[in-house]
């Protein structure tokens, strides 16, 4: 059973500025609520027990926002709010189940992942990135089934329009089923012509531990950053077997100004 997940928050978010100025992207509320908590209540509802913030020392208001007990308390104090006392249980709980490390430079997904690995317990984990929020469906529920079926590493993946795959992580597929293909490679960031499908990856991963091993072997690469998809891609080329999920969930993109206020407009609609 998959248990932990990785969740990166160490990014400059500067594709989010000014607001991330004085707030991590993470933290931006979304009607109402911040965008981390949208990512948890996913992985809650899909079992998960732990989860890893891979946080910098630039971004400890999010360490603060879980642990800022004394704040609470006086409220609660002072005034009996029905609302707020719901809030500081729900906190409370979200406490026993957080660990955090630090990531100070911004060297990439594959670096991140790397400061987790004395803390992963079990054969596989989850990794969600906050940028991407998935709502209607559980996507990471729908990979966790997958894996039971396929007992491999799975990759969320939804398609994309053929003219924007150079904004995505492109997946080879064989053996398409409804839901669900064997992913045969990786291409990062192709053009038109090099891109072998039109299937992106999507911020949720289920990664086996001996990803581990390839991220130590792998040089800087785009950006000077370690990349996840450098990793998954020697580990296929080693027959690993990884399968990609076609969620079922709607895609929001809050890594982004534009996105981020799309996503507030449709997650209030959202009953």
């Amino acid at each position: 059973m998959i248990k932990q997940a990785i969740i990166p928050l160490a990014g400059l978010g500067t594709r989010m500025l000014p607001l991330t100025s004085v707030m991590p992207k993470e933290l931006l509320p979304i009607n109402g609520k911040p965008n981390l908590e949208y990512i948890l209540e996913e992985g809650l509802a899909a079992g998960i027990k732990e989860f890893i913030f891979i946080i910098s020392k630039n971004k400890l208001s999010i360490k603060n926002y879980f642990f800022n007990e004394k704040t609470y308390r006086n409220v609660i104090k002072k005034k009996k709010n029905s609302r707020i006392i719901k809030e500081f249980k729900k906190i409370k709980k979200y406490q026993k189940m957080i660990k955090f490390v630090y990531q100070n430079k911004p060297k990439g997904t594959g670096d991140a992942v790397l400061k987790c690995e004395k803390y992963l317990k079990g054969k596989y984990f989850l990794m969600l990135l906050p940028d991407d929020l998935i709502v209607k469906k559980n996507c990471s529920k729908e990979m966790i089934k997958l894996h039971k079926k396929k007992n491999c590493s799975i990759i969320a993946t939804k398609k994309v329009n053929k003219k924007d795959v150079s904004r995505w992580g492109i997946l080879s597929i064989k053996n398409k089923k409804k839901n669900s293909f064997k992913i045969t490679n990786v291409v990062e960031k192709p053009s038109l012509k090099e891109a072998p499908s039109n299937y992106a990856i999507i911020g949720r991963y289920i990664l086996s531990k001996k990803i581990m091993k390839e991220i130590k072997k792998l040089n800087p690469g785009k950006g000077n950053e370690i990349h996840i998809t450098d990793a998954i891609r020697n580990l296929i080329n080693k027959n690993e077997v990884f399968y990609g999920n076609i969620f079922s969930g709607k895609y929001l993109d809050c890594g982004t100004l534009k996105g981020y206020i799309n996503s507030g407009k449709i997650i209030s609609k959202i009953k």
